[in-house]
């Protein structure tokens, strides 16, 4: 009679998800669509959510196959009925969802925002003000979760809840006047407010929230947990997660406002006059167009007459020595510069050394077309002395700077070299980049269809509900 129990649970227990991954050979992965999640740019899928799903398949030696979702409600109901494996989307560990469901290790800790648009709304005060504001967040939020807590302190507390929108749907609101305050994470705000820059934060609320992949309790996901444990412990050690945040997030909150409004501007007004030109260089190149963009964006702010007085001139500032190297004849037509500019950049880039892999060999070189590889890699020498490690650009950029000071620079084959403008060259560059593959989610993403009764008012649901 035992043994029969003994056999009957052992046949009730969920299945062990880890073996079912690797027998499928697939990690089924379900996301968001957003900058700082899941997005496509140009045909192909990208967002730091997918790099780290990707390389956690890698790592179990198994396919990928992500879908995003559109709310998160869609998104816990996948995971909850074995229709993914892993929510890797953005997702705040919470005690609330502790009782649903599982998480893998923390990889960035942010703060939960209060946003409003100053063009139309005196920044609240208090907390008590929101009280008597429009408020509106993600359904099954933490944000949601926030709001619920303060209720207790404020009665009159009240807000709408989205299930079939994404927070770039409530900016938009915000920015519309829909609505008079949202709720976003850190992460989400700093991504996006280059194109809001009317928004400002009011106040933050709760405690910072530690992000996390998630995993459904009604499987067996000890061992898959494990897995995960090893393989944040794996790119943690290796810099790989600290390459990803630095590459999806740190260089757009460092990046002067100023800098970036003129830069939209400059996208809206002149780019429309370059784009073609440089789309096609891009394609000859077999470089991403925005990219290429970006470059000349930093060099002559698209102007093609530019110059300087050191005899730099054009679209993308060559030197004489380099145009003729090049082959380029006039550095003031746009197509010869833009060419010039690209053969170069890709010729920097082949020369570099083997063991720096992308991205960070892109930021390499887009350094050495501003420095020079000679200085480059005296920054590369001082990095290992100092302990760094040489083929990492987050190490290689703390060392730059040092190339001004006489007791590293007269250790160097090459001296002296303004090492802090490649860094910061590197980081514009980047960021417009940024800036232009975000501008593209945005301005051609479709929202998707209402829930209608979401957007009516409370009385009214009441009124239909008992009909």
């Amino acid at each position: 009679m035992v043994a029969l129990l003994w056999l009957l649970s052992a046949c009730t227990e969920p299945p062990d998800s880890l073996d079912e991954i690797r027998k499928d050979g697939v990690l089924r992965v379900v996301t968001r669509n957003g900058p700082t999640t899941f997005y496509e740019s140009q045909g192909s899928p990208t967002g730091f959510e997918y790099y780290l799903a990707r390389e956690f398949a890698d790592y179990l030696g198994v396919d990928l196959e992500i879908e995003p979702v559109v709310g998160l409600e869609e998104l816990f109901e996948r995971l909850e009925k074995g229709q993914a494996d892993i929510a890797a989307a953005g997702l705040t560990i919470t005690p609330e969802r502790q009782q649903t469901f599982s998480f893998g290790p923390s990889y960035m800790t942010v703060k939960q925002l209060f946003i409003y648009n100053r063009e139309k709304l005196d920044k609240p005060e208090d907390e008590t003000a929101l009280q008597d504001l429009r408020i509106r967040v993600l359904s099954n939020s933490y944000h949601a979760e926030i709001l619920q807590q303060l209720r207790e302190e404020y009665p009159d507390l009240r807000w709408s809840e989205s299930r079939d929108q994404e927070t770039i749907d409530l900016l938009q609101m915000l920015n519309d006047g829909e609505i008079d305050i949202t709720m976003v994470d850190s992460n989400e705000f700093h991504a996006n407010r280059a194109f809001y820059p009317e928004f400002r934060i009011a106040m933050s609320a709760g405690t910072p929230g530690k992000l996390a992949w998630a995993v459904s309790n009604r499987r067996q996901h000890a061992r898959l947990l494990e897995e995960m444990s090893l393989f944040y412990k794996k790119i943690e050690e290796n810099g790989e997660l600290g390459r990803l945040v630095d590459r999806f997030f740190t260089f757009n909150e460092r990046q002067p406002f100023l800098r970036t409004q003129t830069f939209l501007q400059m996208k809206d007004e002149r780019l429309p006059n370059y784009k073609g030109l440089i789309e096609q260089v891009a394609i000859e190149y077999d470089m991403d167009w925005r990219f290429l963009a970006a470059i000349s964006y930093q060099e002559s702010y698209w102007n093609p007459k530019a110059k300087s007085p050191t005899g730099v001139r054009g679209m993308m500032m060559l030197t004489l020595p380099t145009a003729k190297e090049l082959g380029v004849a006039n550095r003031l037509d746009p197509l010869q510069s833009l060419r010039g500019g690209a053969r170069y950049y890709k010729k920097l880039y082949a020369r570099l050394p083997g063991g720096i892999e992308a991205p960070d060999r892109a930021w390499f070189a887009l350094a050495a077309y501003n420095i020079g590889l000679g200085h480059l890699e005296d920054a590369r020498v001082i990095t290992e002395k100092r302990g760094g490690n040489p083929n990492l650009w987050k190490d290689v950029k703390e060392s730059l700077p040092l190339l001004r000071q006489r007791k590293w620079y007269k250790q160097t084959r090459y001296g002296y070299a303004r090492g802090d403008e490649p860094v910061r060259y590197v980081e514009n560059i980047r960021s417009y980049y940024s800036l232009l593959t975000w501008d593209e989610l945005n301005r051609y993403r479709i929202p998707p269809p209402r829930i209608v009764s979401d957007y009516l008012p409370e009385a009214l649901n009441r009124g239909l509900n008992a009909l």
